[in-house]
């Protein structure tokens, strides 16, 4: 249960609108609502998946982020080139933190820039030659890339370059995939396009590559683990719990992903999808073309992890729904321990979140199992589905936000005065000069795994170190300040 009742919270909300024009306050209070676990659809109370409204701060990503940044980034073995200035790419390389093995340089390139770096001169004549002659160099350097991609920012789509031609001539010379992305940092709403677009991609340009292969030796047991990007280590500690439970895990990604592992993905028995919003796209098409059943599951907090391995369980037989009470059991002594160390310096505290992907709802329960509370939740670039879960997670009269901006964020803060803020990198120093415990929720403030029962350990350890730094009493929160 909310500390704050619905009254109090819906008129907060209007208390915030206050401060907008008649046009822009009409617009955003379509974007905030006041939680009711009983609504069947978000829709009767929330929207989402529209245009940020122009002079306010919104704290969205744009296509470009969503294609290369999240989808095609993480795919190790494969060169990701930043079709455009420098600047998107130096911004968006190695800024998540997905962790691959292998040797950086030579057969994974993560944690490389690749840009065409684009002058005035390729404004104005185009810049499709200079990104032949870039593939060309590429491809006598790093010889052991597996594929290339073309992820376009914004000046290509403003100037026309015919990026697809440059990639089939290529894909061609070298007998690899090289994709186009038109995912030009302004099209569409939010980072989500990017999302789209990517999975359009890999549905075109990757997965058909092994349709007509059948060397592949399955078992009954294979599974895929998509939407997981590996940040901080999350899909290590996510798959060995499928492990342990006895499924073979043939395609990861795309975090410390191949695009071999893209292209095994449709022969698995089932698709094991994680991050819903990003990857919902591809694990709908795999099941209308190949008819690989998918489900979404949740590795964050015991509590979750124990209800999400019996769920993926029941869809194999009793080997694997023994194996996954053999995992339970295995961890629960140690999830007992961490609890009983942690929660007691934990219980009550209110945590409020704004974040993308799945963690506005999927941290719900890690947090939960901590005794704290979600005062408040709201997501950058989600769709009306994803509202639909969040408000089964939520207690009643807690607060929901969609695409909220910096002022909006910040006055619920002031006013729920929560003891905890879960955002990204924009306002963490905001939070953290109020004197609020801050943790950064997109790529878990430089720690982790948060995922699976080790990631559990560490997301505690994080939570406490977090709130319970003697830091804070060196600061005051904007409320406990004299007038």
């Amino acid at each position: 249960m909310c500390a704050m009742k619905r009254d109090e919270a819906e008129a907060l909300i209007q208390e915030v609108l206050e401060v907008y024009p008649e046009k822009a306050r009409k617009d955003r209070a379509k974007h905030l609502t006041v939680n009711d676990p009983n609504v069947e659809q978000a829709k009767k109370c929330l929207v989402s998946n529209r245009k940020s409204v122009p002079g306010v701060m919104t704290i969205r990503g744009c296509a470009y982020a969503g294609s290369k940044g999240v989808v095609w980034g993480p795919i190790k073995d494969m060169i990701h080139i930043s079709h455009g200035p420098v600047g998107c790419g130096q911004y968006s390389r190695a800024g998540r933190r997905n962790y691959y093995t292998g040797h950086t340089g030579v057969n994974t390139f993560g944690t490389m820039n690749f840009t065409s770096d684009f002058q005035e001169k390729d404004i104005v004549f185009g810049g499709d030659k200079k990104l032949e002659k870039m593939i060309d160099e590429m491809e006598t350097l790093f010889p052991l890339n597996k594929g290339i991609s073309i992820q376009s920012e914004c000046p290509v789509g403003l100037i026309g370059d015919d990026i697809e031609s440059v990639a089939k001539k290529k894909t061609k010379e070298t007998d690899k995939p090289v994709v186009a992305l038109r995912c030009e940092g302004f099209r569409g709403v939010s980072q989500s396009l990017g999302h789209h677009i990517a999975n359009d991609a890999i549905r075109d340009s990757v997965l058909p590559r092994r349709d007509d292969d059948h060397s592949f030796e399955s078992t009954p047991y294979d599974v895929a683990l998509t939407g997981d990007y590996n940040i901080g280590g999350d899909a290590w500690a996510s798959r060995i719990l499928l492990e342990e439970m006895g499924l073979r895990v043939i395609a990861q990604w795309s975090g410390d992903g191949t695009i071999s592992e893209l292209e095994l993905a449709p022969k698995a028995k089932v698709n094991l999808l994680h991050c819903y919003r990003s990857m919902n796209y591809l694990a709908r098409h795999m099941e209308e073309k190949y008819g690989l059943p998918w489900m979404e599951y949740n590795f964050f907090g015991p509590t979750k992890i124990a209800e999400s391995l019996r769920k993926i369980a029941d869809l194999f037989d009793d080997k694997i729904k023994e194996g996954a009470e053999r995992v339970i059991e295995k961890y629960q002594s140690e999830m007992d321990a961490v609890i009983a160390k942690y929660r007691p310096r934990l219980e009550g505290r209110k945590v409020m979140l704004y974040v993308g992907g799945l963690r506005p709802r999927h941290v719900i329960g890690a947090y939960e199992d901590l005794g704290m509370e979600i005062v408040g939740a709201g997501y950058e670039f989600a769709h009306n589905d994803d509202y639909d879960r969040t408000i089964k997670e939520m207690g009643d009269a807690t607060l929901l936000y969609d695409d909220v901006t910096g002022y909006e964020l910040e006055e619920f803060v002031k006013r729920v005065r929560p003891d905890l803020v879960g955002s990204g990198i924009k306002e963490k120093y905001i939070f953290q000069k109020m004197g609020i415990p801050f943790r950064q929720m997109h790529s878990w403030d430089y720690s982790g795994p948060y995922h699976g029962y080790d990631g559990f350990a560490i997301f505690a350890r994080d939570m406490d170190m977090t709130l319970n730094n003697p830091c804070w009493d060196k600061l005051q929160a904007p409320w406990k300040k004299v007038a």
